[in-house]
């Protein structure tokens, strides 16, 4: 399952060229060269609530702006979650039930259940957990040396959590991040796949999983997901329901694996990108709690997330008809000009750096954000204290999808 952007086969036109009518911003090579920036800043300023009756997901409506994502993301009975929050429709014969495709009650029910395991109260016990690890991680890194910082630290630190997280045997921890590739490796997000082959490899995700549950289950309750989930007043029994344990076990690895680890080399690229900024961060090394938000929405690690319209409603002078795929394009809102000033610069300290869309809104707002802040502050500040610059030595190769915005590959250089 070959994740890396090849040069696109199709060329990417300018999308001031095209006929508006016709502008498909779902394409996955678009995200893989960053030409989405200028589609999405074209709808914005044309046709925020945009429709494209034809796509290889089918037609679907584009909303763009920041207020409006806003508002079809915290209005779960109009545009709901059931069944499919990508683009594509997941196939008939395989679509793990997990609770960010679920509308309430039984998304509460189990968002709520698992949620423990990244509670706030939880942040200062992992907190020295996490600097302990990245230090140990940073201290093994050659200076000097030109090596692939995606796989030595962004994948490393955020396996290392994610294992925490789970409980997961340490030795095995490589099989999460494979995982959470597999998973987002579909054609429902424009990636080509081998769908057979992903389900295969899933099954083996689950068989994997389901001992864990009987050994957690079996012992007392802790707070790794597995033994919240197994000891559950409302969701003991989800191992009779190898699917939805399997859809979960998809959500969880990838909302735990994807936003860190691609918010982890962003940040990199970007101080990289506007050195002047870098220059401002060695100089007030206080000011990594503000770049931490700023490169998550720089980033914005998933960009998108689809809702299905329960209803027909007119939103943003549009009808939307019953059964509508409604796709909040989250990597437009947060380069949104009527919400957020010069959104495409990286400014380390931007007021009200903390507002953005990357995590959602609403009952599906990222459960770990706060994990996933915490992670990318530690890491800056230790980055800080060993290294004087962490130079990106070439172009990085980008993931080629409409749904997660990462990195396969950027070689970079340390300075003492």
């Amino acid at each position: 399952m070959d994740l890396v952007a090849s040069q696109a086969e199709t060329s990417i036109l300018d999308p001031w060229s095209l006929p508006l009518e016709g502008l498909d911003p779902s394409r996955a090579e678009l995200f893989a060269t960053g030409a989405c920036h200028a589609y999405f800043r074209r709808l914005r300023q044309e046709d925020p609530v945009h429709y494209t009756a034809d796509s290889p997901f089918g037609p679907y409506w584009s909303i763009t702006r920041f207020n409006d994502i806003m508002a079809v993301d915290t209005n779960h009975a109009v545009f709901s979650s059931n069944r499919d929050i990508v683009i594509g429709d997941n196939p008939e014969n395989f679509a793990p039930p997990m609770f960010i495709a679920m509308d309430p009650p039984r998304h509460d029910v189990q968002r709520k259940t698992a949620s423990p395991a990244v509670a706030p109260h939880r942040l200062q016990e992992l907190e020295v957990l996490i600097r302990q690890r990245v230090g140990a991680i940073l201290d093994d890194l050659p200076v000097g040396e030109t090596f692939n910082w995606v796989d030595r630290v962004s994948i490393e630190l955020t396996t290392q959590m994610l294992a925490t997280l789970f409980d997961f045997p340490w030795e095995d921890r490589r099989l999460l991040p494979y995982w959470s590739d597999v998973t987002t490796t579909s054609e429902t997000v424009g990636v080509a796949a081998d769908m057979a082959e992903r389900e295969r490899v899933l099954g083996e995700c689950l068989a994997y999983f389901s001992k864990l549950w009987v050994e957690r289950a079996a012992a007392p309750p802790k707070f790794d997901f597995i033994s919240l989930l197994a000891h559950g007043e409302e969701t003991k029994d989800m191992i009779n329901d190898p699917m939805e344990f399997l859809g979960n076990l998809m959500l969880l690895i990838v909302g735990g694996n994807d936003t860190t680890r691609n918010s982890i080399t962003g940040g990199v690229l970007a101080l990289n990108q506007f050195p002047e900024e870098y220059a401002k961060l060695r100089a007030d090394p206080s000011l990594v709690t503000s770049m931490v938000s700023e490169i998550i929405r720089w980033q914005t690690p998933l960009s998108h997330m689809r809702r299905t319209a329960t209803q027909d409603i007119e939103f943003g002078g549009k009808l939307i008809r019953k059964g509508d795929r409604v796709v909040m394009w989250y990597a437009s809102g947060n380069r949104d000009e009527t919400v957020i000033d010069r959104p495409d610069e990286f400014i380390i300290d931007r007021d009200h750096a903390r507002h953005h869309l990357a995590f959602g809104f609403g009952i599906h707002r990222c459960m770990g954000n706060r994990v996933a802040e915490l992670q990318l502050k530690i890491l800056w500040e230790e980055i800080l204290a060993r290294f004087s610059h962490v130079e990106v030595v070439g172009e990085p190769a980008r993931v080629a999808s409409n749904f997660v915005n990462g990195f396969t590959d950027m070689q970079v250089r340390l300075h003492a």
